[in-house]
């Protein structure tokens, strides 16, 4: 079992194994950690398993294609879009940013080129209304098992071909960055929905709040549209439903639950009464 080196995380920055080295150590699974794929003994230690066939899950490095050709039913990947869309490393949170209806996963057999390969098993689902990175994630992780195991029979079978991708309909998910996560409230109200859902729970859509910055996790959209005049990022008013904040063209955002730096995360009542707001004050695009 490959996964990536531990890295340093935390508030002390110590070492920490990823999720599948934790899971393989507690079921006495042989683990390795390479930086690259191209070291000899690597592309050695592969060939000495003996293996029909190579799974890839979010892996992220590259596969050399010394690794792609090292396994008779080649290497499959589980990726999290209905590719031709979405190929690249953030297709879950690119296309909640889009307001795409509906998300899914393919198993493909993986080349060179980046999430070019042929299509297995192709499995949608829609995306519920205030679906957010981590639940659609977590709903993609199990059709993605099932597709897989599905997809790994058959082909020990012999009974399963994979279908070429359309090249007209391909977009590309690009990398998350932390500039994405700003809150820029100059953008109407459903796109900044979107990139509030888009990032929860990693990295946390923020804002800036006087001199420090808060995340926003939980908000909805105003159905009116409020004076276009008014100055996005203001307080437009205080309800038991959140903070009525002003957006771009009009539009309108209620914030329900705030987290500032080093805190928790609060429903908007409770933030309030450790942080006072008023109708009026106003949030910054953060940076």
């Amino acid at each position: 079992m490959l996964t990536q080196p531990d890295r340093a995380a935390g508030r002390g920055l110590k070492p920490l194994a990823s999720e599948v080295k934790q899971i393989a150590a507690r079921r006495g699974l042989e683990v390795a950690q390479p930086i690259t794929l191209k070291s000899p003994d690597i592309l050695e230690a592969l060939r000495s398993t003996e293996a029909m066939v190579m799974v890839v899950v979010a892996y992220g490095l590259l596969l050399p294609q010394a690794v792609l050709d090292l396994f008779p039913l080649g290497c499959l990947n589980v990726h999290a879009s209905l590719l031709p869309r979405w190929r690249g490393a953030a297709p879950i949170q690119r296309a909640l940013l889009a307001g795409d209806a509906e998300s899914g996963v393919c198993i493909m057999r993986m080349e060179a080129g980046l999430d070019t390969g042929p299509v297995f098993r192709r499995e949608a689902i829609p995306i519920a209304a205030r679906e957010t990175a981590g639940t659609l994630h977590d709903r993609l992780a199990q059709v993605g098992a099932v597709a897989l195991v599905t997809v790994l029979e058959n082909l020990a079978a012999g009974s399963m071909q994979a279908i070429a991708q359309d090249t007209i309909a391909v977009s590309y998910a690009a990398k998350v960055r932390s500039e994405d996560a700003i809150v820029r409230w100059a953008e109407p109200a459903i796109h900044l929905d979107r990139v509030i859902r888009a990032f929860d729970p990693v990295p946390g859509a923020h804002t800036q709040l006087g001199d420090g910055r808060v995340k926003v996790w939980r908000a909805v959209m105003e159905p009116e549209i409020t004076d276009e005049t008014t100055d996005p990022g203001r307080i437009v008013r205080i309800s038991d439903a959140g903070l009525h904040v002003a957006c771009g063209q009009g539009s309108v955002l209620i914030i329900q639950e705030l987290q500032r730096e080093g805190g928790r995360r609060l429903p908007v009542s409770e933030f309030l009464r450790g942080h006072p707001l008023m109708a009026g004050d106003r949030f910054g695009d953060g940076r």
